[in-house]
């Protein structure tokens, strides 16, 4: 396939899995700009194989069906409350971290709600057995990515912070799909990728140069006021004759475009 039909924004769009994923905040410990959580993805995932990305996932049927049981008034709501649902049951299944419920788990139960989720494979059960109810205000929305690439998998993915605050907690890497966490500045998480320590494809290198722009969760909940959350479809366009994979420039991205050929995928 042509690489203009690749990415061309005009026909039909092509199908989209819908997916979240969750940006995890914490304070540093030097007070420097707070550290976020990332996970190495194994290379033998087919996407984004052996990438650098934030905790996610796509979005399970079983996700829509608690989302339902919450309430969802709408197909909107009801598709909004599932991405929530998932980012909080990938983030505990990938990392141990029991983000977006109202109790405050010990790591004793963080690891005990792992375990039933690796078990039952939803989050409804486990929450009814460890007694948790849902927060899911606390995550807040920050972007939305559906690319348009008609060569590989296509992802409808909802991107939400979630702040941690002083951080001190302990991880569980997920080695099936996951061989480390780590945690970064999105500054330094750049300065990764430029040394070649981690790879990390388009979205996750643009939402981390916008990340990089905040001194703190809050300035980024500040941010997200003045760019609600809207749909990024990355387009290609010619710049002196050479491809480049751009998104909208009002978009609340510093840096909005590279070059296509320097532009990992997934």
């Amino acid at each position: 396939m042509d690489v203009k039909d690749i990415f061309d924004t005009g026909g039909e769009i092509p199908p989209a899995t819908p997916a979240a994923t969750l940006v995890i905040f914490r304070n540093a410990a030097d007070g420097g700009p707070p550290e976020l959580l990332m996970v190495q993805r194994s290379k033998a995932m087919s996407f984004a194989g052996g990438a650098a990305v934030f905790p996610g996932g796509r979005v399970d049927d079983a996700d829509f069906a608690l989302a339902d049981a919450l309430g969802a008034t709408d197909d909107e709501h009801r598709d909004e409350l599932a991405a929530r649902i998932a980012a909080v049951r990938e983030t505990l299944e990938e990392t141990g971290l029991a983000v977006g419920v109202h109790q405050r788990p010990s790591l004793e139960d963080a690891l005990r709600a792992r375990a039933l989720l690796l078990e039952q494979g939803t989050l409804a059960p486990v929450l009814e057995a460890m007694g948790w109810t849902l927060d899911l205000d606390r995550l807040v929305p920050f972007a939305r990515w559906r690319p348009k690439h008609r060569e590989v998998r296509v992802f409808d993915t909802r991107f939400y912070l979630a702040d941690l605050g002083t951080g001190a907690v302990e991880l569980l890497v997920d080695d099936t799909e996951n061989t480390h966490l780590f945690w970064a500045s999105a500054a330094g998480a750049l300065e990764l990728a430029e040394q070649g320590e981690i790879k990390i494809i388009f979205p996750t290198r643009r939402n981390l140069e916008r990340l990089a722009l905040f001194g703190n969760f809050d300035e980024a909940v500040r941010h997200v006021a003045d760019y609600p959350v809207r749909m990024i479809t990355p387009f290609m366009e010619l710049e002196n004759g050479e491809p480049w994979l751009k998104i909208d420039a009002d978009a609340g991205y510093p840096i909005t475009g590279e070059k296509l050929e320097t532009a990992a995928r997934g």
